[in-house]
């Protein structure tokens, strides 16, 4: 039997070997999206079928909801999701020479790079001469200051966000996700790299990913939330906790262990934090209890 991969549109058809999924450009199938890791599951394909394994990845491999602590065979519809993004098995079509040439295990696609500058649906766009997003510029940072590059992204960020706040509250969460995967990548990837970064900003892509676990039921966008604050060592603000007592009880699966080091972490600076601080680790403790009920 053959096999397919259908992402979004995009169907890829799988022939025997291995078959590497993740952010890096070296994988078969490269995503982007911020909850993904450079190399984040590794399916194997042979005669008897189609495996699946979490290679280490930081958000792990959910397969029907259900998260994998070792490889598993999956079946025709099995539904994987891989940070935020789903992905289905399915049986291949028949064989032609065309496929002989198109595919393979070595075949390389990148699905799909979300860039800013996507063009905005028509009835999402804003006035203006333009309805697309200014792409960010990608510039690195160096040094203890805050980084001018994502200074001027925090700017590029309002735009793209108020089209995907119409999105959300148009109830078009998927919509909403595929616009903010990269400007939101790009916050994390700054934030893993040591690079300093505007409060704003951070509030920003905090208050979104939030938004999305609640929309999206993807507790891996939460988990996004306290990896960024837990890098800034600082309490979430009360409008991302609030968003975050909303998407607990929504979500499938969220990392309790990642939530309590943040709140370790937090704890062993306490005494250091005001007043206004001392009330959000708090309610974040309040938060850790419903988490763990999930």
């Amino acid at each position: 039997m053959r096999w397919r991969l259908r992402y979004l549109q995009h169907d890829l058809e799988l022939s025997e070997g291995q078959f590497a999924v993740g952010r890096n450009a070296t994988c078969q199938l490269s995503l982007d999206d911020p909850l993904v890791s450079r190399r984040h599951a590794l399916l194997a394909v042979n005669d008897e079928g189609v495996t699946i394994e979490d290679l280490q990845s930081r958000n792990g491999v959910l397969v029907n909801g259900k998260k994998i602590t070792e490889r598993v065979p999956l079946q025709v519809g099995d539904r994987i999701l891989i940070g935020a993004q789903e992905l289905t098995l399915l049986q291949g079509r028949a064989v032609t020479s065309r496929d002989h040439q198109t595919t393979g295990h070595q075949a390389k696609m990148t699905l799909p790079k979300m860039e800013a500058s996507l063009r905005m649906p028509s009835d999402l766009a804003g006035p203006g001469p333009s309805s697309s997003v200014p792409a960010p510029d990608g510039s690195g940072g160096s040094g203890s200051d805050i980084d001018v590059s994502m200074v001027r992204r925090a700017d590029a960020f309002k735009l793209l966000g108020g089209v995907a706040e119409k999105a959300l509250a148009l109830g078009r969460a998927v919509e909403a996700e595929r616009l903010l995967a990269s400007p939101l990548a790009d916050v994390i990837e700054a934030c893993r790299a040591g690079r300093k970064l505007p409060s704003q900003l951070v509030d920003q892509a905090a208050k979104f990913s939030s938004k999305l676990a609640t929309s999206t039921g993807k507790g891996a966008w939460a988990d996004y939330v306290i990896e960024l604050y837990a890098a800034q060592g600082r309490p979430c603000p009360a409008v991302v906790i609030d968003e975050l007592y909303i998407a607990m009880r929504k979500v499938a699966t969220v990392d309790v262990n990642r939530l309590r080091e943040y709140l370790a972490m937090l704890r062993a600076k306490l005494s250091s934090l005001g007043p206004a601080d001392r009330f959000l680790f708090q309610r974040l403790e309040g938060l850790e209890r419903l988490a763990a009920l999930r």
